[in-house]
């Protein structure tokens, strides 16, 4: 499923995504105003949409063979994070404010159904509940290969706007939890492929354009914090993300080699950024760096700890997993 990497600006966003949320957690841990970063998620959503759409539409991939690749691309690097974040947050608790380390956290957070907080799941791994979202979209995806293309379409539309619907006839539970609005940001993301695949093209103004109040829409977010997310954050992710791939239709864009490469680095980054932006908070606190003084570094050294994961975890990994995963038979 390479077709994504292709597509020189969902690689630029996905960088963008995840040094986004990595900002809002540093910004968010010393008071500092930046509730937009946390939108990244949401960019990300729209991409996972586009991408499971562009990567599979004209394929013969069924279900399980859909599946086993999504496992072996989340799930490894998933359960390594999840496991060292675990251990420190045992050896060292006063670092993991509010953070659930039992044993049965750690089992569900593995299996992606961690325990809830309010309407929120919190697994071991902080930023690791989207990842629950994603298996659960991830399922209901799998189920629509078993259908051609036109209907599989309709089936993705209407199964994720039904389980929509239903959240708001259930009672508070993980049934309630997985049935956000949020998932609509999958949706949208599916439409936006579809769209992409059967060669639409928007005028390369009107797609800047369609950037730019995505842009605009996210900075004057921060003080509605009363409006559902899907709303408040999903909207301009869906106009960053469809502006962006359609303006590369139309003039391509600049080949930026680091900002690929932190692309293809995002998951890393994502998933790593919370405890390597521990790891280097305790580094200066050992050397005494002031407090006001502790944000910027904090984000730099996080996000050079979480390329190294990506180098020396990630990649590494991948390239084992491909070379292990069985090869079809063909016939002469």
């Amino acid at each position: 499923m390479k077709i994504g990497s292709d597509i020189t600006s969902i690689q630029y966003l996905r960088a963008i995504a995840a040094i986004s949320v990595l900002c809002f957690h540093v910004c968010e841990t010393y008071g500092l105003d930046f509730k937009s970063g946390a939108a990244g998620v949401d960019i990300f959503f729209v991409i996972s949409g586009f991408i499971m759409w562009v990567t599979t539409d004209g394929r013969s991939l069924g279900p399980q063979e859909f599946m086993w690749r999504r496992l072996i691309r989340i799930v490894p690097l998933y359960w390594i994070a999840t496991a060292a974040t675990f251990v420190i947050a045992v050896l060292k608790p006063q670092f993991f404010f509010d953070a659930n380390s039992s044993i049965e956290n750690l089992i569900g957070s593995l299996f992606f159904v961690p325990f809830m907080k309010g309407e929120a799941l919190q697994p071991v791994v902080e930023q690791g509940w989207t990842l629950s979202y994603e298996m659960f979209f991830y399922l209901i995806f799998s189920i629509s290969l078993l259908l051609p293309e036109f209907r599989r379409l309709c089936f993705l539309m209407a199964a994720l706007v039904t389980v929509v619907m239903a959240h708001y006839l259930l009672p508070l539970g993980y049934l309630s939890v997985f049935t956000q609005p949020v998932i609509l940001e999958f949706a949208a993301g599916i439409v936006i492929g579809r769209l992409w695949k059967q060669g639409f093209r928007l005028p390369f103004p009107a797609a800047i354009g369609l950037m730019v109040i995505g842009v605009v829409l996210l900075v004057a977010s921060d003080p509605l914090i009363h409006l559902e997310r899907a709303i408040r954050w999903g909207i301009p992710a869906v106009l960053l993300v469809s502006g962006a791939v359609f303006a590369e239709r139309e003039r391509g864009v600049p080949q930026l080699a680091f900002l690929h490469f932190l692309g293809n680095a995002s998951y890393s980054i994502y998933v790593w950024h919370v405890l390597t932006g521990i790891l280097v908070t305790a580094l200066l606190l050992r050397v005494g760096m002031p407090h006001n003084m502790q944000p910027v570094p904090i984000a730099l050294g996080s996000l050079a700890f979480a390329i190294v994961c990506y180098l020396c975890i990630e990649r590494p990994l991948q390239r084992k997993m491909r070379l292990s995963r069985p090869r079809p038979a063909y016939r002469s």
